[in-house]
């Protein structure tokens, strides 16, 4: 277990007539190893949930627990957490601050207190982890790279710190879909080479059946339901209720259903698909 979670809720402006509930008794385990995607529409309890598994929203009911960090204790140890826990928000671009690669890659590292050459040694391998040469960007400004490029180092700044569990909110928000693919590459090398537990918001429903193993689907604070990509997508009367979209494969196949063809096994990835219709032309 690496991540849980029980009766967790939350209310913005709690006491005035502004009061909104964010979440209410969100109830989650995330294992070691897990690719969760989080789903819902805007303004489900997405982004107030993952913000508090690194403390940057503080508890106001329930329990956390992150590996043997207790968010519930007195002065819970927020400089362990946020060395477990790597947050990328959507866009993180927009959060390059400093005048070359190696600082603002560095900027995390320092503040764990580490040697000059601990530093160093983790700026190159989280800037070359991300598919950059540390010696050909190191020196120059982040905001003279391309787009793509930017978003690499910014996601270099929170690798660097050797997350075990890396966040990602939205990671393909505003890319075409050849840097939408580049950027999920990314994500799954940096969960087989360096962080082995990876949540990401998404919108894209593509993006989490191809990646995800686990699906939390929130709803008006809640998590209404938890479970494989093909549990959640194939769950026709859960997601109308919660109004949501499903992957193309999904769409094709209850089209093909439609039309007379029924494919065996539920595919939700390209894959799963390809595999599911030579079944059906071989009989």
């Amino acid at each position: 277990m690496s991540i849980e979670v029980k009766d967790l809720s939350y209310v913005y402006s709690p006491g005035t007539p502004y009061a909104a509930t964010a979440l209410d008794k969100v109830d989650i385990t995330i294992k070691e190893g897990d690719f969760v995607g989080i789903i819902g529409k805007t303004g489900s309890g997405k982004s107030t949930f993952i913000q508090h598994l690194n403390a940057l929203i503080r508890l106001q009911s329930g329990s956390i627990k992150v590996y043997d960090i207790d968010l519930t204790a007195k002065k819970p140890d927020l400089k362990k957490l946020r060395g477990t826990v790597g947050m990328v928000m959507q866009y993180p671009e927009y959060q390059l601050f400093d005048e070359t690669v190696e600082k603002d890659v560095s900027y995390g590292p320092k503040n764990l207190g580490l040697s000059e050459e601990e530093i160093k040694g983790r700026v190159r391998e989280a800037v070359e982890l991300v598919g950059l040469s540390y010696d050909d960007v190191k020196d120059r400004s982040p905001f003279e790279l391309s787009g793509g490029q930017k978003r690499r180092i910014a996601i270099a700044g929170v690798i660097a710190m050797r997350p075990r569990i890396l966040i990602l909110d939205e990671p393909t928000a505003g890319l075409d879909p050849r840097g939408k693919r580049e950027i999920l590459a990314l994500v799954r090398r940096l969960k087989e080479t360096s962080s082995p537990t990876v949540i990401i918001i998404s919108h894209d429903m593509d993006a989490v059946a191809e990646n995800c193993d686990k699906v939390a689907l929130f709803s008006e604070g809640k998590i209404q339901k938890v479970g494989s990509p093909r549990d959640i997508f194939y769950d026709e009367s859960l997601l109308t209720s919660c109004e949501m979209d499903v992957p193309s494969v999904v769409k094709v196949v209850k089209e093909m259903d439609k039309r007379g063809v029924s494919l065996t096994g539920s595919p939700v990835t390209r894959d799963e698909f390809i595999r599911a219709v030579k079944r059906w032309r071989n009989g």
